[in-house]
């Protein structure tokens, strides 16, 4: 994606990294709508974030591609943060607003990152 997109997305597969290694790492709110466990949650924030690295690097090569699965990942992941946020409250709101950041860059100023 951009500069930041890729950072998040190289972010964000540290963090949830320790999901999959440590189940317990993260507390599992009582009654939550999604069920699901840490480790799962982990494997696809990690899966989403291979996925921004690889697009940001496509992106600097120029590829028009890239800016629209910038675009589609970046809200995949504002997504899947907003159902993390109770488990990990203060890192999926900076995450998310940093993919609102990203889908912004990427739908106005792409152009002119691919004519560069």
């Amino acid at each position: 994606m951009s500069h930041q997109g890729s950072s998040s997305g190289a972010g964000a597969g540290w963090v949830f990294f320790a999901a999959i290694v440590k189940d317990g790492f993260y507390h599992v709110p009582p009654n939550y709508y999604i069920n699901i466990n840490t480790a799962g949650w982990g494997w696809i924030h990690l899966i989403v974030s291979i996925i921004v690295v690889l697009a940001g690097f496509a992106l600097f090569q120029g590829a028009t591609w890239a800016r629209v699965v910038g675009i589609i990942v970046a809200s995949i992941s504002a997504i899947a943060n907003f159902l993390f946020i109770p488990y990990y409250p203060i890192w999926s709101l900076l995450i998310i607003t940093l993919d609102v950041l990203v889908i912004w860059a990427l739908a106005a100023h792409g152009r002119a990152l691919a004519e560069a």
